[in-house]
């Protein structure tokens, strides 16, 4: 599992990338198609057109990290939109859910109990 400093924003690409893409090939994207610096220490998460596979991309101070998970069966679930580009940010919570095929949509907030004592 990732462990996700503080701090560090999650985006989620909504539109699917040819996962033959590495490195530089994603951290063009994050530029392009985002408009976001893929140098900043935010994870951006990429997935084939298939749902099947997904890809992470991460800078840390020593350079790029590609991460990359494969679905055996079933599909990742990802945001339905109509608008081409863009991005959504999730929270680490909602990451682990991505990540274990589970639908990280519908979580509920739990309420955090008051400081008024």
């Amino acid at each position: 599992m990732l462990s996700i400093p503080a701090g560090v924003r999650i985006y989620l690409a909504l539109e699917p990338c040819d996962m033959r893409r590495g490195f530089d090939g994603l951290a063009l994207l994050v530029q392009q198609a985002l408009g976001k610096d893929p140098f900043t220490g935010h994870l951006y998460i990429f997935r084939g057109k298939g749902a099947g596979r997904l890809r992470i991309l991460y800078a840390d101070q020593n350079g790029l990290c590609l991460f990359a998970k494969r679905l055996e069966k079933g599909r990742f679930v990802w945001p339905t939109t109509r608008t081409p580009g863009g991005t959504v940010v999730l929270t680490p919570a909602e990451l682990s859910l991505l990540l274990e095929g589970l639908d990280w949509r519908h979580t509920v907030p739990v309420p955090r109990p008051s400081a008024a004592g």
